[in-house]
C-alpha cells in the first residue's frame, strides 16, 4: 500500500512565488472591470461617512518616492476606515497652476516664447499639466490606491476656477483684502512674489560689512544732548556704526534703528567717535581691527538718540535714528540700517514713524530694484546691475568714500526659491494682501488650531508659531498660468474696484469658459454693463494683471470638492510635515475667513524620505530610489509594506538593503498564509466547523492569540500606528503560528483521518485565522490579501460573503475566544517547550538524534510544576513534537527553573507513515510498519 497517498498533504493554487510585478496589474485590471471602488461606495451607503480630503500634488513630472509614501498612507487609512464600517469616498486631486509648469513651458519654448501671447502660453501650460496629471494618475493607481480616478478634482477645471474666484469674493466681503506697496519675498529669476511656503533655506555666503553713518549734529549740540559724554575737541566725525550682510539694500536706506534699552558705547578711535552696542564692542573692534579704542561713555538708546539725523553712506539724504524693540545683540553692532522697501520689520517701523511724523519728516518706502533684480536708474552708480552681483562694487564705493569701517564674509542660512533654487530678495512692490489683523484673523486662526487634533501632537506647536508670527498673506503673483485676481483699477482716479457683483460676474464667465477668458477679453468685456467707479464715476477700467497665489487655490479646495458634496468639514488632512506652512496653513486661513472654522477636524503629517544612511536623496549623490524601479523589480506591495513598517511621523529611510529585509518579511507572511490555505482544501466551514467548546486547548490558545492580534491591529489602525500593525502581523506569523501552532499541527493535519474531530477542529481555527489575517492585512497588503481572498473563495468550502476582501469588514472577535486564564497556562507550557527545544538542539549537535521525533524526553519537575504538567501529559509529545514524554516529580530543583529536561534516543520502532517512534508499531499484522493511530487513519 502506498502510505504516502493516504496522507493529507497540503494542496493550494496559491503560489509560493508572488510574482508581484506581473500579478498586481492583473488584479488592478480585475478591480477596474468589476468597478470595485464603485461597489465599495455603494456598499457604504447609509453608514457613517469618513472624509480624508486629498491634498493636491503638483502636476509636474512623474511621481517620486515621497508621492508614493503619501498616497499609500492615505490608501491605508481609507481602506481601514472602510473596513471599520464607514463610507469613505476618496476624490484625488491635482494642483495644475503655478510657476513650475509655466517655468518649464517657457524653458521648452526658448526664444519662441517671445512670439506667443498670454492665451497661447496658457494653452501650452494646460497641455503640460494635462499630460503629467494623467501620468501621475496611472502611477498612483499602480500603487493599488483605490479612488474616484475618473473624476478627480483639477484646479484648472472651469468649475474649480470659478470656486476660487467666489472664495476670493468672500475674502473681499469679510474685509481685510487690500492692495498696497509692501516688501515681499521676490524671486529675481522667475520675477514673481513668493509665499513663505515657496522658499527653502540653504547655506549662502554673504558679505559682512560695518558701515559708518555720520551724525550731522555738531559736537557742541551733541554735548548738550549727552551731557555725561566728553567729546574731545580734536574729534572730526561722530558716527553710528551699522552692520549688514546685504550691502545692496543701502541705496534704499531711510533710517537707523537702535533698541531703547540697549547700552550704546561712545568709543574714540583716532579723530572719530564710533557708536556701537557696548556688549558688542569687543567683537566689533576685533572685526574692524580698531586699535587704541577709548571708551568715552555709555547711553541707552532711549536716552537722547531718537530723531538725531545721520548722513546716508550711498545717497545724499539724511536718515533719522529711530527706536525699535526688534534690534538684538546676537550679531553686528546693535545699530540696524533701515530699508523699508527691503524688509518687513523695517517697513513696519517706518509706517509707525510716518503715522506720527509731519509731511516733511515722512520716510519713503523705496525699492529701486526692477522685477529682474537689477538696480533702476534711481541708483545711478549701479543702474542695470543685479543687486547680488553689485555687492562687491558697493563695498568698493563705501571704501572709497570713507564709510566702510570693516568687512568680511558670513556663511548663513538664506532663503532660496523652491523652484529655481536661486537666492531671493525682499522687495517692496504693489501686491494684493489679506490682513492678519483685520477682523482678528490671526486670533481666530490661533483659536481654531486648538480645536484641531494634530498628529503627531507637535504639529500644533509648529503651525501655531507660524500663524502667530506670519505677516499679512500676499495673494498676488506676477505670472500668467493661474487664476486671475478679479480686480480692476479706475483709469481716471486709480481707485481699486473689487466689487462683489463684479467678482460674481467674472466667476460666472470663468465657470462657463474657463480662466482663459480673463486673458482673452478686455476689461470692458469682462465687467458687467454700466459699471462705474464709486469714487469718481469713471467708466474706463484696467483689469488686474496678477494671478492668485497657488496656495490660495489649493487652500480653498474644501469649497470646490467637499462643500458641494456636503462632505465638509473633512475628518482628516494628511500631508508631509512641510505643509504646516503650506496647504494646512492656507486652508486654515481660508476656512477661518470664509466659514469661521478650520476645514479639517484632524491633521496628520508624515516625514520625508531619506536614503539608508539618513541622507537627503539627490540625483548627483546617486542615492535616489524611484518607486517605478521598486515596482518593476519587486512589486508595489513591497512599497506598501515599506510604508507600514516604519514610523512615518519621523523621516523614513529606504535603500536596496532595507527593501531586501522587507521582502523577506513579506515572504514569511505570504508563505504562512499559503500554509493555511493549503490545509483547507477539504474543509467546508458550513459542514465541518467544530464548535468552540469542543476544541482542545491548543486550538483555543490560537484563537485567543488571534483575538489579541485583531484587537491590537484594529486599535493601531484607529490610532494611525501602522508600523505596529506590520510588527504585530510579522510576529504573529513568525512566532505564534510558524514557531508554535502550525509547527505542532502538522502531524495532526497530515496524518489524522481527514474528518477526524481533532483535524477538523484545527482546520476550523486555520480558517478563522486566514480569514481574519487577510482582512487585517488588506489595507496594507492590498494585492496579496485580495489574492488570498479569491483563492480561498475558489476552494470547495470557500463560503465568503464578499467577492473582494475590500468589500468586507474587519473581523469580529467572538467573546469566547478571549481566555486570559488559558493564556497564562500556555505561557507556562511554552516556557517548558522552549527548554525542550534547546535540549533537543543540544542532542542534535551531539549526533544523538536527527529529527526531534527520534527523541524521548523526560521532564523532572518540582511538585507544583509536576502537577501542572500532569494535566497535559497525554498531549506533551504533540506539543514538543517528540515521540514520548515522561514526567518525574522531584524535590531538589531550585525555585527557578523548577524543572529539568533530559533527552534520549527513542527506543521504539518508527512508524513508516507518521515517522513517530511508538511501541504500537507492528501490532496490526495487516500494516506491520504502522502505529495504531495510522492504522486507524488508513482503514
Amino acid at each position: 500500500m502506498d502510505y504516502k497517498a493516504t496522507l493529507n498533504l497540503p494542496k493550494t493554487d496559491f503560489p509560493m512565488k508572488a510574482n508581484l510585478p506581473q500579478r498586481e496589474p492583473e488584479l488592478l485590471a480585475l478591480w477596474e472591470r468589476e468597478g470595485l471602488y464603485e461597489q465599495i461606495q455603494a456598499a457604504g451607503k447609509g453608514k457613517p461617512r469618513y472624509i480624508l480630503h486629498d491634498g493636491p500634488p503638483y502636476a509636474n513630472g512623474r511621481i517620486h518616492i515621497g508621492h508614493a509614501l503619501n498616497k499609500i498612507l492615505k490608501d491605508i487609512i481609507i481602506k481601514s476606515k472602510t473596513m471599520a464600517g464607514y463610507q469613505v469616498p476618496y476624490v484625488p486631486g491635482w494642483d495644475c497652476h503655478g510657476l513650475p509648469i509655466e517655468h518649464q513651458v517657457l524653458k521648452e519654448l526658448g526664444d519662441k516664447k517671445k512670439t506667443l501671447d498670454t492665451p497661447a502660453i496658457r494653452r501650452l501650460c494646460r497641455e503640460y499639466a494635462e499630460k503629467f496629471y494623467t501620468t501621475q494618475r496611472e502611477e498612483f493607481q499602480r500603487l493599488g490606491v483605490l479612488g474616484d480616478w475618473q473624476h478627480p478634482y483639477l484646479t484648472m477645471n472651469p468649475g474649480y476656477e470659478a470656486t476660487i474666484i467666489r472664495e476670493f469674493g468672500k475674502f473681499v466681503e469679510r474685509g481685510g483684502v487690500y492692495k498696497g506697496l509692501k516688501p515681499v519675498l521676490w524671486c529675481t529669476a522667475d520675477q514673481t512674489a513668493l509665499a513663505e511656503a515657496e522658499v527653502e533655506y540653504e547655506d549662502h555666503t554673504s558679505p559682512s560689512i560695518y558701515v559708518k553713518f555720520p551724525l550731522v549734529t555738531s559736537s557742541t549740540i551733541l554735548s548738550k544732548t549727552f551731557p555725561d559724554i566728553s567729546f574731545p575737541a580734536d574729534v572730526k566725525l561722530v558716527s553710528v556704526v551699522i552692520w549688514t550682510t546685504t550691502p545692496w539694500t543701502l541705496p534704499a536706506n531711510q533710517a537707523v534703528c537702535l533698541h531703547p534699552d540697549i547700552d550704546y558705547a561712545f568709543v574714540q578711535v583716532g579723530d572719530e567717535i564710533l557708536i556701537v552696542a557696548e556688549q558688542l564692542l569687543e567683537n566689533v573692534a576685533k572685526a574692524c581691527k580698531l586699535d587704541g579704542a577709548r571708551l568715552l561713555g555709555v547711553k541707552k538708546g532711549k536716552e537722547g538718540f531718537e530723531e538725531i539725523e545721520t548722513q546716508r553712506p550711498l545717497t545724499t539724504g539724511l536718515s533719522p535714528i529711530l527706536l525699535g524693540d526688534f534690534v538684538t545683540l546676537d550679531q553686528g553692532t546693535g545699530c540696524v540700517h533701515i530699508a523699508p522697501g527691503h524688509g518687513m520689520e523695517d517697513y513696519i517701523l517706518v509706517l509707525e514713524h510716518n503715522a506720527k511724523a509731519t509731511p516733511g519728516e515722512r520716510l519713503e518706502i523705496l525699492a529701486p530694484v526692477d522685477n529682474g533684480g537689477r538696480f533702476t536708474d534711481v541708483v545711478k552708480e549701479f543702474a542695470g546691475q543685479h543687486v547680488l552681483k553689485a555687492n562687491p562694487k558697493i563695498v568698493e564705493f563705501l571704501q572709497a568714500n570713507g564709510r566702510l569701517l570693516g568687512q568680511g564674509s558670513l556663511n548663513h542660512s538664506y532663503p532660496h526659491c523652491w523652484r529655481c533654487k536661486n537666492p531671493v530678495i525682499f522687495r517692496a512692490t504693489e501686491q494684493w494682501f489679506v490682513s492678519m489683523e483685520t477682523n482678528e484673523l490671526r486670533k481666530e486662526a490661533l483659536a481654531e488650531i486648538e480645536r484641531v487634533r494634530w498628529i503627531p501632537a507637535y504639529g500644533r506647536d509648529r503651525i501655531n508659531g507660524m500663524i502667530e508670527n506670519r505677516p499679512d498673506w500676499c495673494l498676488s503673483r506676477q505670472r500668467v498660468w493661474g487664476v486671475p485676481i478679479p480686480g480692476f483699477t479706475c483709469v481716471g482716479c486709480r481707485s481699486i474696484l473689487a466689487d462683489l457683483t463684479v467678482i460674481e460676474h467674472v466667476a460666472t464667465l470663468i465657470e462657463s469658459k474657463g480662466a482663459d477668458v480673463w486673458f482673452e477679453l478686455s476689461a470692458a468685456d469682462l465687467l458687467p454693463r454700466g459699471t462705474t467707479c464709486s469714487t469718481c464715476g469713471g467708466t474706463v477700467f484696467e483689469k488686474e494683471r496678477d494671478i492668485l497665489d497657488v496656495w490660495f487655490e489649493s487652500g480653498v479646495s474644501y469649497a470646490a470638492v467637499l462643500k458641494e458634496r456636503k462632505w465638509w468639514p473633512a475628518d482628516l488632512y494628511l500631508e508631509g510635515s512641510d505643509q504646516h506652512r503650506g496647504w494646512f496653513h492656507s486652508a486654515l486661513l481660508a476656512g477661518v475667513v470664509t466659514d469661521h472654522r478650520a476645514p479639517y477636524k484632524a491633521v496628520l503629517t508624515h516625514g520625508f524620505v531619506l536614503d539608508g544612511q539618513g541622507k537627503k536623496m539627490s540625483k548627483s549623490a546617486g542615492n535616489v530610489v524611484a518607486p517605478q524601479d521598486v515596482i518593476k523589480q519587486s512589486g508595489a506591495e513591497i512599497l506598501r509594506l515599506w510604508v507600514s513598517a516604519q514610523d512615518y511621523r519621523d523621516d523614513l529611510r529606504i535603500s536596496p538593503e532595507i527593501l531586501t529585509h522587507l521582502i523577506e518579511a513579506y515572504r514569511k507572511i505570504r508563505n504562512t498564509c499559503r500554509f493555511l490555505l493549503s490545509n483547507l482544501y477539504d474543509f467546508d466551514p458550513e459542514k465541518d466547523r467544530i464548535p468552540h467548546e469542543q476544541l482542545p486547548e491548543l486550538d483555543r490558545w490560537a484563537l485567543h492569540r488571534l483575538s489579541e492580534l485583531t484587537l491590537r491591529v484594529q486599535k493601531s489602525y484607529d490610532d494611525f500606528e501602522f508600523h505596529t500593525i506590520f510588527h504585530a502581523l510579522n510576529n504573529f506569523c513568525s512566532v505564534d503560528l510558524s514557531a508554535v501552532y502550525l509547527d505542532i499541527l502538522k502531524d495532526r493535519l497530515y496524518t489524522f483521518r481527514p474528518a477526524s474531530p481533532l483535524r477538523r477542529g484545527s482546520q476550523t481555527v486555520l480558517y478563522e485565522i486566514v480569514v481574519a489575517m487577510t482582512k487585517l492585512m488588506a489595507p496594507i497588503l492590498s494585492f496579496t490579501a485580495e489574492e488570498i481572498w479569491r483563492t480561498l473563495a475558489a476552494q470547495p468550502g470557500g463560503h465568503l460573503k464578499a467577492s473582494s476582501v475590500h468589500l468586507s469588514e474587519f473581523p469580529e472577535i467572538q467573546p469566547q475566544w478571549q481566555d486570559a486564564l488559558l493564556a497564562q497556562r500556555w505561557e507556562r507550557l511554552l516556557e517548558v517547550r522552549v527548554a525542550v527545544q534547546a535540549a533537543l538542539e543540544d542532542q542534535r549537535r551531539e549526533k544523538v538524534i536527527g529529527s526531534s521525533l527520534e527523541a524521548d524526553v523526560q521532564i523532572q519537575a518540582n511538585s507544583e510544576r509536576y502537577g501542572f504538567l500532569q494535566q497535559y501529559e497525554i498531549d506533551l509529545p504533540t506539543f514538543f513534537i517528540v515521540s514520548r514524554v515522561g514526567l518525574k516529580e522531584v524535590h531538589n530543583l531550585p525555585h527557578k527553573p523548577d524543572f529539568l529536561v533530559i533527552v534520549s534516543k527513542a527506543s521504539s520502532k518508527k512508524c513508516e507513515r507518521c515517522w513517530n517512534y511508538r511501541d504500537a508499531v507492528g501490532e496490526d499484522p495487516t500494516h506491520p510498519t504502522l502505529c495504531d493511530r495510522c492504522v486507524e487513519a488508513v482503514q
